[in-house]
């Protein structure tokens, strides 16, 4: 699939007749992020890990380029229920500015089967879901990455988001954004199926978790007003 978007993504350049790749944005490196951990287990958010404006060209750019929908057999062949659009590119640079931005200090003290991050997945993917659009129950494998190391945290990146505590929406930058997010919310459950953790769309608020062997059953539920936006990466331990 992410070869697919990948060619799409070509062609679409091809077309316009320029260079989208330098049009993200410059992600700035950040200081003291505030990191919130869940007892008891490997899940922690960051608020404004991006800026409002860091968030926002991320969306427009993701417009410019042009989403993917994404679909699934369902459940009763064997898959998880999706429903969502998607952009994935390859881009070492981005991948390496959001890492620098403040990711790499976090993750100073975090190792894993003895080994320690050291980066990005460069396949950034992007996602977005309209009302009614939804990531069923499931997890996301470990996989190993050509240029060395192997992925043991997503990160996901949430480009828009409900509406903040002082009442003030969190709007997208196009014309079918410009309301508030209202549901979407990450839910992580336990062995039992018994919800561990409900995690509220904020825009540039960073979630990440184990994935692989470890991950903990998990699901993006329906969207009932807006469109939520996700930025997409693994972190890599070598």
């Amino acid at each position: 699939m992410a070869g697919r978007d990948e060619e799409e993504f070509g062609r679409k350049k091809m077309k316009m007749g320029k260079e989208i790749d330098g049009k993200w944005p410059t992600v700035k490196p950040k200081k003291d992020l505030k990191v919130n951990r869940l007892k008891s287990t490997h899940l922690f958010t960051i608020s404004n890990f991006l800026t409002a404006y860091e968030a926002k060209t991320f969306i427009e750019v993701a417009e410019l380029i042009g989403f993917v929908h994404q679909g699934s057999l369902g459940p009763t062949k064997g898959e998880a229920y999706r429903d969502n659009d998607r952009i994935s590119v390859n881009d070492p640079i981005l991948a390496e500015s959001l890492w620098e931005s403040g990711l790499n200090k976090v993750f100073d003290d975090i190792k894993l089967y003895g080994k320690a991050a050291v980066g990005l997945n460069p396949n950034i993917r992007f996602y977005r879901y309209k009302v009614g659009q939804m990531f069923g129950r499931h997890i996301d494998e470990s996989v190993e990455l050509e240029q060395g190391g192997r992925t043991y945290y997503t990160l996901l990146v949430y480009l828009s988001g409900v509406l903040s505590p002082k009442g003030k929406a969190n709007l997208g930058t196009n014309d079918s954004s410009m309301q508030p997010l209202a549901g979407g919310e990450t839910v992580f459950y336990d062995q039992r199926h018994g919800v561990v953790a409900e995690v509220s769309p904020h825009e540039g608020m960073a979630l990440l978790h184990l994935h692989g062997a470890k991950c903990m059953l998990h699901e993006a539920r329906s969207v009932t007003k807006g469109i939520k936006y996700v930025l997409r990466s693994d972190v890599a331990f070598a």
